[in-house]
């Protein structure tokens, strides 16, 4: 979805809001996430994350923890992202997702998906993610904040910055077998999009989910996102778009 002509003429010479929030909620790996105490008081503490496959925050959080026992009562939240870098911390963007916060049934089809994907942004959670009292929980986008400096601020819908998956239900029953399949069988190509494509450094980069817009790629604590040229939402599109990015990038030397 395009920016409003209006709000865009407001905005710095050659800002693009959309992909940039796109980017920060695709590869942020931990956020903070504000609820709200019984005095209505907000609450905000560090929560790791990964994203569902259109692009809703997925949290995994412990009922002994004060934020699971006010989401329960209140599911209202939102959850700040940020990119850090070196210097102000306030020069580099971060996106603000206003969310309503709601839990997955850990024995549902949903579960296994929410399940594995955020065990493939966050793989140290293998440790604790089976313990009784820890929960899967999706955050329910309802508005969004992008401030990526000055004269660099938008703020919209959450649904401009989320993923379409209507008719790409082939694609979500493929997205484990095809990850597997890429890690497995063409992890060159998969480093070749890190390096080449994203601007990451050399290693062993792996594909952890993928979704109609594009990749998600982790190399220990890093994390990219790569675009895809077109929407993807079945097997035969999505082995044709990663075979010509693949040749782009062996090509783009």
């Amino acid at each position: 979805m395009a920016v409003d002509p209006e709000v865009a003429a407001k905005m710095a010479p050659g800002f693009d809001p959309l992909p940039q929030a796109k980017a920060i909620l695709r590869t942020a790996r931990s956020g903070t996430l504000a609820t709200l105490q019984g005095d209505g008081a907000p609450f905000a503490s560090l929560v790791s994350m990964a994203t569902d496959m259109d692009g809703a925050p997925l949290i995994l959080i412990s009922r002994l923890a004060s934020h699971t026992r006010q989401i329960e009562a209140d599911g209202r939240c939102s959850l700040l992202l940020s990119q850090p870098g070196k210097g102000d911390p306030l020069a580099h963007p971060r996106l603000t997702v206003v969310a309503t916060a709601g839990r997955i049934d850990r024995d549902s089809a949903e579960g296994a998906r929410v399940r594995r994907r955020f065990l493939a942004r966050q793989p140290k959670a293998e440790l604790y993610v089976d313990f009784p009292d820890f929960s899967f929980w999706r955050l329910a986008p309802r508005h969004v904040y992008l401030n990526g400096g000055f004269a660099r601020a938008w703020d919209g819908p959450a649904s401009d910055v989320m993923t379409d998956l209507s008719g790409a239900d082939a694609l979500v029953d493929l997205e484990a077998d095809a990850l597997a399949h890429m890690n497995a069988d063409h992890a060159d190509a998969v480093r070749l999009y890190a390096s080449r494509l994203c601007g990451g450094g050399a290693g062993p980069w792996r594909a952890t989910g993928i979704d109609p817009e594009g990749m998600d790629l982790a190399f220990g604590d890093q994390t990219l996102r790569l675009v895809f040229p077109q929407r993807v939402v079945d097997g035969a599109t999505l082995r044709s778009v990663l075979a010509d990015l693949a040749k782009q990038a062996r090509a783009d030397t």
